[in-house]
C-alpha cells in the first residue's frame, strides 16, 4: 500500500513539474488611452419684435395742448453671451410732420439729455422709454407713459427729440435675454404751448434696431 503510494506520488509530482515548466509565462496587461475633443457650435443670433403702430391721444385742439401715444414694447431675444443694445432713429429731424410742417424735435436744456417733460412757446415732438433694460437713470422711473392725466406725458418719465437720423440708445443687456426676450416700450408725447400747432394729420416713422455686442 505504501509502495503504491509512493508511486501515485512520486508521479503527481513529476506531472506538476512538467506543468511548471511548460506553462507559458503569464505577461502583465497592457494598455493605450487616448481622448477626442467633442465640439458644437452655437450661432449667436438676435430678433426684434416691433410694437403695434402708435396713434397719439387725445387730438390736439385750440383747447387741448397735448397728447401722448404708446404702444407694445420692442422685444428683443438673444443667445448672444455678450447681450445687445437696442437702439432708436428717426427718418429725418422733425420727423412728427405732414405737407411741409411739422412738430419741432423736443428740445432739451442740455442737448441730447433726456430731462422730464417741459415745453415753452413752440410745439414740440419728444419720446421717452421704460423697461427692464433702459436705464431709469437717463430715461426715469415711470412705468406708465402717462402722467396726471392720460393726455400729459409722464413727469417721472425723461424725454428727448429724435434728432433726425441720429442713432439713440435706449437699451443694454451684458447678457445673453431669456427666451421670452426683453421689453422696451416706447412713450411719445407732443404738445403746443403759446403758440397753436397747424391743423393737420401728421405721422412720424421711427426705427427700431437691435444689434449684438
Amino acid at each position: 500500500m505504501k509502495k503504491l503510494f509512493s508511486q501515485a506520488l512520486i508521479i503527481g509530482l513529476v506531472i506538476s513539474g512538467i506543468y511548471i515548466y511548460f506553462e507559458p509565462e503569464v505577461i502583465g496587461a497592457a494598455t493605450a488611452s487616448d481622448d477626442i475633443d467633442v465640439t458644437l457650435s452655437v450661432e449667436g443670433e438676435i430678433t426684434l419684435t416691433k410694437p403695434s403702430n402708435v396713434a397719439m391721444s387725445p387730438a390736439i385742439t385750440m383747447t387741448q395742448n397735448t397728447s401722448i401715444g404708446t404702444g407694445n414694447a420692442w422685444n428683443v431675444k438673444t443667445n448672444n453671451n455678450a447681450g445687445y443694445k437696442l437702439t432708436l432713429h428717426a427718418d429725418n429731424a422733425n420727423c412728427l410732420r405732414t405737407d411741409g410742417v411739422f412738430f419741432t424735435d423736443y428740445s432739451e436744456a442740455t442737448a441730447n439729455t433726456p430731462e422730464t417733460w417741459s415745453v415753452s412757446s413752440a410745439y414740440e415732438f419728444g419720446f421717452s422709454v421704460y423697461g427692464t433694460d433702459a436705464p431709469t437713470a437717463t430715461w426715469g422711473t415711470d412705468t406708465d407713459c402717462s402722467g396726471a392725466s392720460s393726455s400729459v406725458p409722464s413727469a417721472t418719465l425723461k424725454y428727448q427729440g429724435f434728432k433726425g437720423v441720429t442713432t439713440i440708445q435706449v437699451a443694454t443687456k451684458s447678457t445673453a435675454t431669456s427666451t421670452a426676450g426683453v421689453n422696451t416700450v416706447l412713450c411719445v408725447g407732443a404738445e403746443q404751448a403759446g403758440v397753436y400747432a397747424p391743423s393737420g394729420s401728421y405721422t412720424a416713422d421711427i426705427t427700431g434696431t437691435a444689434t449684438t455686442l
